[in-house]
């Protein structure tokens, strides 16, 4: 027997669009395969909501140019207004992060929490603010929080630091956890570009936003190396306990110095076993898992572990359907239990 389960999203960009395609196209396959069933019930925007309480139909939200058109929007209707009377299973928040104050994801988290949702998340700025907070607010709850998608997107980090280390502490990470940055070092390594050139060729590939400042000053790795020391290590640390250096100042130079020693220069991300985190540009091996496998816009995970030594995950961490992937496993995860 399949189970209903019913839940309301935050924010309809790229993710948002891609979690529902997602869930239209793997319809059968999670219920088969999990014997779940995902109703939307609805959509918030930062002005208005699309609401159904039968449940919307995802192939004419899907197919909807703008949801503002459709018959079941609701303008003026607000998440942080509309979450405590709404009943559903699960809040799944895919706002924009913002690492000021984490608003206004954190105040719809407090709100899904409290009225007994779980909460499944891309954004994050309530993590990287405020971890042990939001962590302890769940569990006050009785509720889940699901955040896979918050670091290295579909790359099952998040799983592995949380369970798949059971009895294997770990004792120190090290970590590409951002694309753009990855991308930009990779091309002048690659290519000799100067770091400019490099830069907007980036934002002409879509890898690197206009405003490129949270990726290149190394705020966006930052954030993404708490949640996951945090995770992994059992810190309490935010996003202002990480010292924290970009990439605008490294020069072509010093990428030519590093190549005719064997290095290459990353934006590394690393937690130890004092915690102390810090991200900031280092020399690489050319021939170390961090320095030959990493290219392009690609992520790695290194742990450091008291029993099975250091294990190394890479893969894609960006990328609308990769993050709407890692959304959907954990809401199929929280909704299964």
């Amino acid at each position: 027997m399949v189970k209903i389960v019913k839940f309301g999203m935050a924010g309809y960009g790229v993710v948002g669009k891609a979690l529902v395609q997602a869930l239209k196209a793997k319809k059968k396959l999670v219920a088969d395969e999990h014997g779940l069933e995902f109703s939307l019930v609805s959509v918030y925007e930062f002005d208005g909501m699309l609401h159904s309480e039968k449940g919307l139909d995802l192939a004419r939200v899907a197919a909807a140019q703008n949801i503002r058109a459709l018959p079941e929007w609701q303008p003026g209707k607000l998440a942080r207004d509309e979450i405590e009377r709404q009943s559903y299973d699960v809040y799944v928040d895919m706002t924009p992060t913002n690492i000021k104050d984490g608003e206004p994801a954190i105040t719809h988290f407090r709100k899904a929490l409290s009225s007994g949702k779980n909460v499944v998340t891309s954004n994050k700025g309530p993590l990287m603010l405020s971890f042990d907070e939001v962590m302890s607010m769940a569990a006050k709850n009785g509720k889940r929080i699901g955040y896979e998608a918050t670091v290295g997107s579909a790359i099952p980090v998040i799983h592995v630091a949380k369970s798949g280390l059971n009895g294997n502490p770990v004792t120190r990470i090290e970590a590409i956890l951002n694309g753009t940055s990855n991308y930009i070092l990779y091309r002048m390594a690659t290519e000799w570009m100067d770091f400019d050139v490099a830069l907007k060729e980036a934002q002409e590939r879509g890898y690197a936003e206009t405003d490129p400042t949270l990726d290149i000053g190394g705020h966006d790795a930052a954030g993404k190396l708490v949640i996951l020391a945090n995770t992994a290590m059992g810190l309490k640390k935010t996003i202002h306990d990480v010292k924290t250096e970009g990439i605008e100042h490294v020069t072509l130079d010093a990428i030519t110095m590093a190549d005719k020693e064997g290095f290459v220069i990353k934006s590394l991300g690393t937690a130890d076993e004092k915690g102390n985190l810090e991200v900031r540009p280092k020399l690489v091996p050319k021939n170390s898992p961090m320095g030959a496998a990493i290219t392009g816009s690609l992520n790695a995970y290194r742990f450091v572990t008291e029993l099975a030594r250091d294990i190394t995950i890479i893969g894609r961490g960006a990328g609308g359907m990769e993050a709407a992937a890692a959304v959907l496993t954990d809401m199929i995860e929280i909704s299964k239990t």
